[in-house]
Formats: C-alpha cells, structure tokens, sequence
C-alpha cells in the first residue's frame, strides 16, 4: 500500500545534488504514486524539530523539473547532530526535559509522515539511522530511506556519492582561472584549497580533471604560454604525509626554473599536525556539533602558503578556496544520471518499507541496493595507491616518470 504522505529534508554542507536530487524524488513520487502527499522540512533537521516545513503543491509537482537546473538546496540545510541533545537545547530547538529523537519522532508522526527521505553525507545518515532504531524502539512504523550526499565521496560503503563528481569538475574549472592568475607577478606562489576534511578524493579527482583539460589545450612557448607554468606542482591530500622541507626544495627547483608554483590542497591535508601545534601552545582549536575540527579556524591554505613562501623564494602568495563555487553548483550530466538512478530506487525501497542508504555498495559488488543504515559511516579515506593518482603524481613531479 502507497504511503499517503512522504517527507524529504537536506542537511548537513551543500553538494551539486541537493537540488536535483529533491526534483527527482518529487518526479518519482509523483509518477509512481501521485495521490502520495510530499512534505519538505526546511533546513534538515532543524526543520524537523521545529516543525518548519513545506508541502509540495501541484505547481511544484508539475515543475520539479526545474530543479535540475540550479544548485544549492530549495529547502535549505544546517547541521544538526539529533544525539546531542546539550546542543539542540542550547540552539533551542528542543525545550528543557525533551531528546532531540523524542521530538523528531513526534513531529514525524504529527505530520502523518510515513517515508522519510534523507538526503546527505555520513552525518546526516548516522543520524538517520539513530532516528530510524528510536522509531522502531517507539513500534512507530515508518521508513527512512536515505540519498548519499558528499563532495568529498567519503561515505563507507558507498562507490560514489551524489555530487561528488560535479564538485570535481567545477574546482577543476575554478583552477583554470585562479592558476591563470601565475603571471600577476613574478616568483609567484598559488594555493589552491579544496574541500576534503579527511578524504582526499575531490583534490585528486579535481587535479586529475584539471590535467586533462591541461593536456588539450595549444600553447605558445614564443610569448610565455608554456604548459610547464600552467601545471600542477604538487598536489597534497589527508592521506599522503608533507615533508615540508623535501617539498621546499623540489618546489624551490620549480620555482627557480618556470618563476612560479601551483599547488592543488585539501583542506584536511596535514590538519593533524597543525592542531597539534595549534594545542601544544595553548591555543584552543574550536570543533563542530559533530566534533570536526572548524577547518576555517585552521586554515590549512594559509599554514602551508606561509610556510612554503619563505622556503621557495616566492615574492607573491595566492591562497584560494573552490569549495563554495564547487559544492553550490547544479548536477552535471553524470551526476544527474546517478541522481535519477539512485531517486527511482528509493523511491522502490520505500514501497517496499525496505529502509537504507541508496548506492552502489562496494562491499557487495557495487550494487545499487539500499545499504543498511548501521553499516554507513563516514572518513572514508582514498587510496592513493590507484593508477590513474599515480599518473596525477608523476604529471605533478612528486613522482618520477614510469
């Protein structure tokens, strides 16, 4: 029997799915099951605690279409941990003598929802799935079944997360501005800082997709157009260790030679070590809801600018940030592809009270099939050791030619 009312919500950073990703389960719904009523609760779960929602009409119905063409998220996000409860209380979204799931459950019940959507990262579907086991603890029957969101593509098991691969894309069309910017002054340095708290995937995938737009264009050496002063030198992920003095004078090199030193890094690259610095010497490192590290109180980009600068000789240093121009964009072809595919079987799951996270499940021969929600977890990190990185590392001169 077709559930009479069905509920989307988004949380937790933006990715290039959001929006598409709302539209799709829209579409879906309303093909499959259209007498099925689609509620959205704006801004994730703060949304849902607060009872802030949307239902969607039939304008929307017969236009969801349109939100494939913009990025961001129609019903908003925010990050909003549903088991600590000191913070929802803190924030005012539960009163005093009330648990974050308590009131989530409620609500949901109030609300006549019988499918929950959920569509965001490992946060988001941990979180889920602490909802999903109070619900069942309560005998309340409803389903959630989750959409994989992350830039980074760091959620276990899944093969690849929605948006991952725009977001890719789009830093990789960020850096073909930002590294033009090489000749604004001489010995120049270029930092280009892309989101990846722990996984280096999307610094990889971008610097990978920027070479091979690198690898097409004509230059023209006669006036200073060459392809050595437009590559990447050195590309630095959470997962490879820096040693800064060996880098210095490998880049120093560069440098003396080309006259200037482009370098693609992720935001969680040597983190570790900077908080430990950042704490042997008294000075407190502020952490999120969820207890990340606030990378921006961090600042990856500018620790290494500044450290490398000195080392290299650079006369100029340039630090920039593609995550907000990445992570906000509209789904790209791919995406949109995977996007509908993974939408049309939540969509199956949910008929069938079958609750879970939809991907391709790497630990079961990447099917797509709803994972079990106790088996989502995120920090997936990326293995360095696959050919085509290797390739990124030997165009970058951090590896020698095969």
């Amino acid at each position: 029997m077709a559930p009479t009312r069905v509920a989307i919500l988004t949380a937790g950073g933006y990715a290039p799915c959001l929006s598409s990703a709302v539209g799709a389960l829209i579409e879906t719904w309303t093909k499959v099951s259209p007498g099925t009523e689609v509620l959205g609760y704006r801004h994730g779960y703060q949304g849902l605690l607060t009872g802030d929602s949307v239902l969607v009409d039939d304008a929307a119905r017969r236009d969801a279409a349109v939100l494939h063409h913009f990025g961001g998220s129609p019903l908003g996000n925010s990050r909003v941990k549903l088991t600590n409860d000191e913070d929802c209380r803190a924030r005012g979204l539960i009163g005093e003598d009330e648990t974050a799931l308590e009131v989530a459950a409620r609500r949901l019940v109030e609300d006549g929802v019988s499918v929950l959507h959920t569509i965001g990262g490992d946060d988001t579907s941990t979180a889920a799935a602490d909802l999903a086991a109070y619900l069942r603890k309560q005998d309340i029957d409803l389903t959630v079944v989750g959409l994989p969101k992350t830039i980074d593509n760091d959620i276990v098991p899944v093969r690849t997360s929605l948006g991952a691969q725009t977001a890719a894309e789009q830093a990789s069309l960020f850096a073909r501005n930002v590294l033009a910017e090489h000749g604004s002054s001489p010995r120049m340095l270029i930092v280009h800082e892309v989101m990846g708290r722990n996984c280096g995937w999307l610094t990889a995938a971008a610097a990978r997709d920027y070479l091979d737009w690198h690898a097409d264009q004509q230059w023209l050496p006669s006036l200073g157009l060459t392809p050595e002063r437009w590559n990447i030198h050195a590309v630095y992920l959470p997962e490879l260790h820096i040693d800064l003095d060996a880098e210095a004078e490998r880049l120093r090199a560069v440098m003396d030679e080309i006259g200037c030193v482009n370098i693609f890094l992720a935001e969680g690259a040597g983190v570790a070590d900077i908080v430990a610095e950042l704490e042997a010497s008294g000075r407190p490192v502020d952490r999120d809801a969820f207890g990340h590290v606030k990378i921006d109180t961090v600042n990856p980009g500018r620790y290494f600018a500044q450290a490398f600068a000195e080392r290299i000789g650079a006369e100029k240093t340039m630090v920039q940030k593609s995550g907000y121009f990445s992570r906000s964009a509209p789904a790209n072809e791919t995406d949109l592809a995977l996007i509908r595919e993974v939408a049309e079987l939540a969509v199956a799951s949910a008929l069938r009270g079958e609750a879970g996270v939809v991907g391709h499940d790497e630990e079961r021969g990447d099917e797509l099939r709803a994972i079990e929600l106790d088996r989502i977890a995120g920090h997936k990190a990326f293995d360095v050791e696959q050919p085509w990185f290797t390739e990124v590392l030997r165009a970058t001169g951090q590896l020698p030619p095969a």
